[in-house]
C-alpha cells in the first residue's frame, strides 16, 4: 500500500498507459478468449444488450475507455426497438470526435426478449449485459456458452436460483479464461480503493460496526399503454417488479451493500429486518417496498446496518461508514469522503474519477495486459446479500445465508413471451399485491 497523499499518486490516466503499454507485449500471444480480438483485427466488437440509461454510459465509458484498447460498437439488442434508437443516438452524440467507434447497422439492431442471443450470435467478441437484471442469469449464460468477454451490470439476478445459475455459468466462464467485469463501480475509485485498504491495513483498528445508505427520491415511472400485454407493461416498468428489479435494495442500495462487504472482507451468515410501503401505494408503483432497513451479520459477530429508502420529499444519503477501536471512515458514494484516527487529522479524499469509466479503464487495462480478470463471484455474492436482506424484510423473518443461497423460491415466469402470464397480475382495480411480513414466504 502506498501511504504518499492522494495529490502526489501518480494520475489513473499515467498508471493505465504504462500498464497498456507493457501489455501490448504480452497481447500478441493471447488466446482468442484473452485477446477478445476479431480475427485478423486488433478492434473489439462489442455489443450493447440493454440500451436503457446505463447500457448507453456502459457503451460510451468502454468505447472511451484509458487504457488504450480499441474497440468498435457493433450491436445493439433490447426488449424494445425505441430504446436502440434512442441509445444509438446519444452513443453517437458522446462519441463524434470519433464517429468510427459506432459501426452499429440496420440488421444488427435486435429487438424482443431472445435479441440477446441474436446479437451474441452476431460476431461480437464481447457484449455489455445491461438488460434488467432479472434477465442476467440467462444472458451471462449464453454469453460464457459462446465464449465472449463480459461487462454485466448489478445486481447479477434477483432470486437465489439466478444467483446460483451465475455462479455455475462463472465457472464455465474460468475455464474458458474469459474476462468478467461487474458494475460495482465504487471498487474502481481510487479514494474507496485506497480508504478501505488503509481499513484493511489497521488504520480504524479493529471493526466495531458498519453503516451503510441508499436514501433517495422516486425513480421514473413509465405509464401504461393501451396496446401493451401485462408481460409488455411489466417488462418496461420493470424496477417496480421484484422478479425483474429485485426491489431497490437489490437494484440500488446493493452498491452500499457490497462496499460494507469489501471492508469486512466477507458475506453476511444472517440477516434480520423491516420494510414496507408507506407512500408509494399506487397501482403504478408494482409491488416493490419504498422503505427497507437490515441488520446483517458476519460469521465474526460484525454488524452492518442498512438501511434504503425512494421516498420524495426525504433526505439524500449515498454513504457508507466503518467504526473501529481506533477511528472511523465516511465514505460518500457522490461527496468528499474521510478516514478519522483518533487524535489525529482526518485524511480527506475528494471525489476523484467517475468509476463507472474507471471500472472500464481497469477491465481494458487486464485485457491488454493479458491478466485474468473476474469479478461475477464477488458480485453475486453481493447481490445474494441484498436478496438475503429483502427475504429479512418481506416475511419478517430472521434468514440466513446457508438456508438463503439454496432457497428454491424462483420468481422468474414460466414462459418468456409477450403474450405468457407474468409471475404476479393485477388486482381488478389495477393495483399489485405486495409482501406481507408474517404471510409471505421467506424461502
Amino acid at each position: 500500500m502506498n501511504h504518499l497523499p492522494s495529490d502526489m499518486l501518480p494520475s489513473r490516466r499515467e498508471f493505465l498507459a504504462r500498464s497498456a503499454a507493457a501489455g501490448a507485449v504480452l497481447a500478441g500471444g493471447l488466446s482468442l478468449a484473452r485477446s477478445a480480438h476479431a480475427a485478423g483485427s486488433d478492434i473489439i466488437r462489442i455489443g450493447l444488450v440493454g440500451c436503457g440509461g446505463r447500457g448507453t454510459g456502459a457503451a460510451v465509458n468502454a468505447l472511451k475507455n484509458a487504457a488504450g484498447a480499441k474497440l468498435k460498437l457493433v450491436a445493439l439488442a433490447d426488449a424494445f426497438s425505441s430504446p436502440m434508437d434512442i441509445s444509438l443516438k446519444n452513443i453517437r452524440k458522446e462519441c463524434k470526435d470519433q464517429p468510427d467507434l459506432v459501426d452499429v447497422t440496420p440488421e444488427r439492431k435486435f429487438a424482443g426478449l431472445d435479441s440477446y442471443q441474436k446479437l451474441i450470435d452476431s460476431g461480437v467478441d464481447m457484449v455489455l449485459l445491461c438488460s434488467p437484471p432479472g434477465f442476467r442469469p440467462a444472458h451471462f449464460e449464453a454469453a460464457v456458452k459462446a465464449g465472449k468477454n463480459v461487462f454485466m451490470e448489478k445486481p447479477v439476478a434477483t432470486d437465489s436460483p439466478g444467483v446460483r445459475r451465475v455462479l455455475a455459468a462463472n465457472e464455465d466462464a474460468k475455464k474458458k479464461g474469459l474476462l468478467v467485469s461487474v458494475g460495482h463501480h465504487l471498487r474502481h475509485e481510487e479514494r474507496y480503493r485506497e480508504a478501505v485498504q488503509r481499513i484493511h491495513d489497521g488504520a480504524i483498528g479493529d471493526l466495531n460496526f458498519l453503516r451503510v445508505y441508499f436514501n433517495t427520491v422516486e425513480i421514473w415511472i413509465r405509464p401504461r399503454q393501451p396496446s401493451q400485454t401485462e408481460f409488455q407493461y411489466q417488462v418496461n416498468n420493470w424496477y417496480y417488479f421484484t422478479w425483474l428489479s429485485g426491489d431497490h435494495i437489490a437494484e440500488q442500495h446493493v452498491h452500499d451493500i457490497d462496499v460494507g462487504n469489501w471492508i469486512a472482507q466477507g458475506y453476511p451468515v444472517e440477516a434480520e429486518g423491516i420494510g414496507g410501503r408507506q407512500v408509494r401505494i399506487g397501482k403504478e408503483y408494482g409491488e416493490i417496498f419504498d422503505h427497507h432497513t437490515v441488520e446483517f451479520t458476519f460469521a465474526n459477530g460484525l454488524k452492518m446496518f442498512s438501511y434504503c429508502r425512494q421516498i420524495n420529499e426525504t433526505g439524500f444519503n449515498y454513504s457508507q461508514h466503518a467504526h473501529g477501536t481506533k477511528g472511523r471512515a465516511d465514505l460518500n458514494g457522490v461527496g468528499n469522503s474521510f478516514l478519522s484516527v483518533n487524535g489525529q487529522k482526518p485524511i480527506r479524499w475528494r471525489v476523484g474519477a467517475d468509476g463507472h469509466q474507471t471500472e472500464m479503464d481497469d477491465f481494458f487495462a487486464a485485457m491488454l495486459a493479458g491478466k485474468p480478470y473476474n469479478e461475477a463471484d464477488n458480485g453475486a455474492k453481493s447481490t445474494m446479500t441484498a436478496i438475503m436482506g429483502r427475504m429479512a424484510t418481506y416475511s419478517g423473518q430472521v434468514i440466513r445465508w446457508d438456508k438463503a443461497i439454496n432457497s428454491q423460491l424462483d420468481l422468474s415466469p414460466k414462459t418468456l413471451a409477450w403474450d405468457a402470464d407474468t409471475p404476479v397480475k393485477p388486482r381488478p382495480d389495477g393495483t399489485y399485491a405486495c409482501a406481507m411480513p408474517g404471510r409471505t414466504k421467506a424461502y
